[in-house]
Protein backbone atom coordinates (compact mmCIF):
# COMPACT_ATOMS: atom_id res chain seq x y z
CA UNK A 1 0.00 0.00 0.00
CA UNK A 2 0.92 3.53 -0.60
CA UNK A 3 1.15 6.60 1.97
CA UNK A 4 -2.78 8.67 1.00
CA UNK A 5 -1.05 11.74 -0.27
CA UNK A 6 2.26 10.14 -1.51
CA UNK A 7 4.19 11.90 -4.27
CA UNK A 8 4.45 9.06 -6.90
CA UNK A 9 6.96 11.27 -9.01
CA UNK A 10 8.96 11.11 -5.86
CA UNK A 11 8.07 8.11 -3.95
CA UNK A 12 10.22 7.21 -0.36
CA UNK A 13 10.85 4.33 1.65
CA UNK A 14 7.98 5.23 3.89
CA UNK A 15 5.46 5.82 1.56
CA UNK A 16 5.63 2.00 1.79
CA UNK A 17 3.12 0.67 4.03
CA UNK A 18 2.47 -2.74 4.70
CA UNK A 19 -1.04 -3.39 4.11
CA UNK A 20 -1.89 -5.65 7.21
CA UNK A 21 -0.24 -3.87 10.19
CA UNK A 22 0.44 -0.71 8.44
CA UNK A 23 4.34 -0.80 9.23
CA UNK A 24 5.98 2.13 6.95
CA UNK A 25 9.15 0.46 4.97
CA UNK A 26 12.34 1.55 6.08
CA UNK A 27 14.48 -0.60 3.82
CA UNK A 28 15.53 -2.70 6.97
CA UNK A 29 13.04 -5.51 6.88
CA UNK A 30 11.26 -7.41 4.23
CA UNK A 31 8.58 -6.27 2.23
CA UNK A 32 6.75 -8.62 -0.67
CA UNK A 33 4.94 -6.71 -3.17
CA UNK A 34 1.35 -8.02 -4.44
CA UNK A 35 -0.67 -6.97 -7.08
CA UNK A 36 -1.37 -3.17 -7.60
CA UNK A 37 0.98 -2.34 -5.37
CA UNK A 38 -0.38 -4.72 -2.23
CA UNK A 39 2.50 -5.04 0.45
CA UNK A 40 2.69 -7.50 3.06
CA UNK A 41 5.83 -7.16 5.77
CA UNK A 42 8.29 -10.28 6.80
CA UNK A 43 6.06 -10.03 10.16
CA UNK A 44 2.87 -10.22 8.59
CA UNK A 45 4.07 -12.90 6.61
CA UNK A 46 5.22 -15.40 9.07
CA UNK A 47 2.45 -14.79 11.66
CA UNK A 48 0.21 -15.42 8.55
CA UNK A 49 2.12 -18.36 7.42
CA UNK A 50 1.55 -20.24 10.84
CA UNK A 51 -1.90 -18.71 10.93
CA UNK A 52 -3.03 -20.77 8.43
CA UNK A 53 -0.60 -23.36 7.66
CA UNK A 54 -0.04 -24.48 11.02
CA UNK A 55 -2.92 -24.14 13.26
CA UNK A 56 -5.76 -23.82 10.42
CA UNK A 57 -6.81 -19.88 11.41
CA UNK A 58 -9.42 -18.47 9.39
CA UNK A 59 -10.54 -15.32 9.74
CA UNK A 60 -14.32 -15.28 8.74
CA UNK A 61 -16.50 -17.18 6.75
CA UNK A 62 -17.49 -17.34 3.35
CA UNK A 63 -15.64 -14.99 -0.11
CA UNK A 64 -13.82 -12.36 0.41
CA UNK A 65 -11.18 -10.57 -1.81
CA UNK A 66 -7.45 -11.48 -1.01
CA UNK A 67 -5.71 -8.37 -0.84
CA UNK A 68 -2.40 -9.76 -2.58
CA UNK A 69 -3.95 -11.34 -5.67
CA UNK A 70 -7.12 -9.32 -5.80
CA UNK A 71 -8.98 -12.63 -6.36
CA UNK A 72 -12.11 -13.87 -5.06
CA UNK A 73 -11.64 -16.56 -2.75
CA UNK A 74 -13.24 -19.21 -0.32
CA UNK A 75 -10.05 -21.05 1.15
CA UNK A 76 -8.41 -20.47 4.10
CA UNK A 77 -7.01 -16.35 4.80
CA UNK A 78 -5.33 -14.10 7.53
CA UNK A 79 -5.75 -10.74 8.47
CA UNK A 80 -3.66 -9.00 10.83
CA UNK A 81 -5.83 -8.12 14.54
CA UNK A 82 -7.84 -4.56 13.84
CA UNK A 83 -7.55 -5.25 10.11
CA UNK A 84 -9.99 -8.13 9.05
CA UNK A 85 -11.60 -6.77 6.15
CA UNK A 86 -7.48 -6.50 4.58
CA UNK A 87 -7.59 -10.33 3.91
CA UNK A 88 -4.19 -12.69 2.21
CA UNK A 89 -5.29 -16.38 0.88
CA UNK A 90 -3.36 -19.41 1.78
CA UNK A 91 -2.15 -19.53 -1.90
CA UNK A 92 -0.49 -15.93 -1.80
CA UNK A 93 0.67 -16.92 1.92
CA UNK A 94 2.74 -19.46 1.09
CA UNK A 95 4.02 -18.01 -2.92
CA UNK A 96 4.91 -14.94 -1.15
CA UNK A 97 6.68 -16.84 1.57
CA UNK A 98 8.54 -19.20 -0.86
CA UNK A 99 9.93 -16.10 -2.43
CA UNK A 100 10.79 -14.57 0.69
CA UNK A 101 12.75 -17.48 1.87
CA UNK A 102 14.62 -17.43 -1.57
CA UNK A 103 15.76 -14.13 -1.73
CA UNK A 104 19.40 -13.64 -1.10
CA UNK A 105 19.23 -9.99 0.67
CA UNK A 106 17.13 -11.23 3.55
CA UNK A 107 17.90 -13.69 5.63
CA UNK A 108 13.85 -15.11 6.38
CA UNK A 109 12.65 -18.56 6.70
CA UNK A 110 9.33 -19.84 6.85
CA UNK A 111 8.09 -20.66 10.01
CA UNK A 112 8.12 -24.31 11.91
CA UNK A 113 4.42 -25.49 10.99
CA UNK A 114 5.78 -28.85 13.25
Amino acid sequence: MHRAGADTSNMQLSDFLCDFCLREWDGLFPMVEGHEGSLICGTCLAAAYQGVHQVGRTEGAGQYTCTMCLETREEPCWAHDGRGEIRVCGRCIRQAATRLERDEDWDWVKPDIG
